[in-house]
């Protein structure tokens, strides 16, 4: 039977794969807003990608309540915005509703269980170099395009094989990791060892690994991310961090990250779920973690200024 999901934040991931489980004939509706709203209901869904264009006709909303129940709630909002989604997408949990967050940093799912119920949240995170360039409209590039979730106890469930099944039907690639927490935090280490510093540098993933003082910045974050993630007891591999940099040595080059474009336009930004988040994980933890400090001090006048908080 074909699984009712909603999409919580049509943005670039939300976006992306929920326009992928559509074509697939999954039943799929949009929750987003404004301009963007206007534009996915009158035209559809059209996502540009290396192989093409596609327009996905879906039903598009921004009240939850217009919804009701549904099997699967994924989120696509940004990681300040997750507790506010929680409380916003009650209307469509049901009891065996079960919700998959995407957002980078190892965070969400704590937060959107406190409002819904442990029981009704997976662990999930994705990969996609994909971005809202126009209302109704969504721009991916390069091949980077997976999503991985569990259930925190790392027991394989119907409800999650289900969901894999979907996704595989859709021609996404998908995975249940054998721990979910250790695939979160590889994720976390790959998006803030070079995201925070494209954002302070302004440059993309090409230049910044082939320049050895970049590369060295870069490959300096994750260790200490690593070191962060042993003291939290979560049990990373040894080699987590050459397998990393491999992974980001695959990158199109021109790439960049959701925190580099928003800090760079002025935008609110995800800095403290990224380096910031290490920063105070570090100190819980008791490891110390300078380089990303230093990344997140420089970028905390951009993000405040983009918050109002100050001005210059």
């Amino acid at each position: 039977m074909t699984m009712r999901i909603a999409i919580y934040g049509t943005g670039g991931a939300g976006g992306y794969f929920g326009s992928r489980l559509a074509q697939s004939g999954t039943e799929v509706t949009f929750i987003a807003r404004g301009d963007h709203l206007r534009a996915i209901r009158e035209h559809g869904l059209r996502v540009e990608s290396d192989h093409g264009t596609t327009v996905t006709s879906a039903q598009a909303t921004d009240d939850p309540r217009e919804v009701g129940s549904v099997d699967v709630v994924i989120i696509g909002v940004k990681t300040w915005q997750v507790t506010d989604a929680a409380h916003a997408i009650l209307p469509m949990i049901g009891p065996k509703t079960f919700v998959v967050p995407l957002q980078n940093g190892v965070e969400a799912r704590s937060q959107l269980a406190k409002v819904i119920g442990s029981d009704h949240v997976l662990g999930g995170l994705c990969g996609t170099f994909s971005w809202v360039f126009a209302p109704g409209c969504i721009r991916s590039i390069g091949e980077l395009n997976f999503i991985k979730f569990g259930e925190l106890n790392n027991q394989l469930s119907e409800r999650s094989s289900g969901l894999r099944t979907a996704f595989e039907s859709a021609g996404v690639k998908v995975e249940i990791p054998a721990d979910i927490q250790v695939a979160l935090w590889e994720k976390f280490l790959l998006v803030a060892g070079h995201g925070g510093l494209g954002a302070v540098t302004r440059a993309p993933v090409g230049v910044l690994r082939s320049l050895p003082q970049t590369r060295e910045i870069i490959e300096g974050c994750m260790r200490e991310i690593f070191a962060v993630a042993l003291a939290s007891e979560v049990h990373l591999s040894d080699d987590t961090v050459d397998r990393t940099m491999s992974f980001v040595d695959s990158f199109v080059p021109g790439a960049t990250t959701s925190l580099h474009r928003d800090i760079v336009a002025g935008k609110p930004s995800e800095l403290e779920a990224w380096n910031g988040a290490v920063v105070r994980l570090g100190q819980k933890a008791g490891v110390a973690t300078p380089l990303n400090e230093f990344i997140y001090r420089s970028l905390l006048p951009l993000e405040l200024r983009a918050r109002g908080t100050v001005e210059f």
